[in-house]
């Protein structure tokens, strides 16, 4: 290929200006593998870094797009050869590292997975990061002692992508899902995923007291401030909480009780800097006893490289459901 279209940031002012581009394989960042993309998807993140709401990107200009899956087309790496199916998620791409919002990116082999069996490049951008984050969260809290058998798990945010994986996941796994959200007619949805049990925000009292009745064995939790304090508050003896989002607030005020009074566990999940062996260790599990039942009703839009402008807003408003895969076809 000569040159390829991608979707490129540039600092604007005080923001950003984003738009397509034609660029060729000199104006990325360096790498040993090139992958022709064929899939990415929009993850939050990706709408700050788009719309400049948020200071995601390291360096200007950069292709934007934290996800990709596609073909390898050439490897200075042993361990690809072209033509193999992979992906890559986080480790600062798109961040500060050229990414995958483009018909070509050139990466880091430390950086590829191959696409496990089972899964196809559609597929595992039906996941992307958020799928990642998803499994990360369940990975570290069943290895923290979280069992089906323990007690209730309760997933906030709950028709996002991070969440609405995470109740997919966890139902399928045989625990009972408590779905919080702040979309009431997203009810139906979110009991097709396998909810158990909808929670509307703003239709309960989370109480005040440093421990209120313990609800929860377990928790995943996508919005920080008041909702991930309340969490704390409401766990259950040994319960634990994977932290992995701030879409309500950055802020956390609570108190030591629960901690120390019932064994309450706080799981920090970041994506970005997963250290390789457990990437793929939870890219298998994707693939196997973690695959999500509902991928074609949780991730049932698309855009096109083409359209991909228009689609952030919906992400930094909250109207957004599911996922969006970007066909970069």
């Amino acid at each position: 290929m000569s040159t390829f279209k991608a979707f490129r940031i540039h600092q604007a002012g005080k923001g950003v200006e984003a738009r397509l581009e034609q660029l060729s394989l000199d104006d990325l960042g360096p790498g040993e593998v090139v992958i022709r993309g064929h899939w990415s998807s929009i993850n939050y993140k990706d709408a700050l870094a788009a719309t400049g709401k948020g200071r995601i990107l390291k360096r200007f200009p950069l292709v934007g797009g934290i996800d990709v899956a596609g073909e390898v087309v050439s490897s200075e790496d042993d361990r690809y050869r072209p033509g193999d199916p992979v992906l890559v998620t986080g480790c600062g791409l798109g961040e500060e590292h050229d990414g995958g919002y483009a018909e070509y990116a050139r990466v880091s082999g430390d950086w590829v997975v191959p696409v496990p069996a089972g899964l196809d490049p559609r597929a595992v951008m039906q996941l992307g990061t958020a799928g990642f984050t998803a499994g990360l969260a369940v990975h570290r809290l069943e290895h923290n002692g979280l069992a089906p058998d323990r007690g209730p798990v309760i997933v906030t945010g709950a028709t996002g992508g991070v969440g609405s994986l995470a109740v997919d996941m966890l139902a399928g796994r045989g625990y009972a899902v408590t779905a919080l959200t702040g979309k009431a007619e997203a009810a139906d949805y979110l009991r097709q995923l396998g909810a158990a049990e909808i929670l509307v925000r703003g239709e309960f009292e989370m109480g005040t007291r440093p421990l209120e009745k313990g609800l929860w064995a377990g928790a995943v939790d996508n919005l920080g401030g008041e909702t991930l304090a309340w969490l704390t508050r409401t766990m259950d003896w040994w319960g634990s909480i994977a932290s992995i989002g701030l879409a309500q607030s950055h802020e956390f005020h609570t108190t030591v009780m629960p901690f120390i009074l019932r064994g309450v566990n706080l799981l920090g999940v970041n994506s970005v800097a997963t250290p390789r062996p457990l990437r793929l260790a939870v890219w298998n599990r994707l693939a196997t006893d973690l695959k999500p039942r509902h991928l074609d009703t949780i991730a049932d839009n698309v855009v096109s490289l083409n359209d991909l402008g228009s689609a952030f807003d919906a992400y930094i408003d909250g109207s957004v459901r599911g996922r969006t895969l970007v066909d970069l076809r």
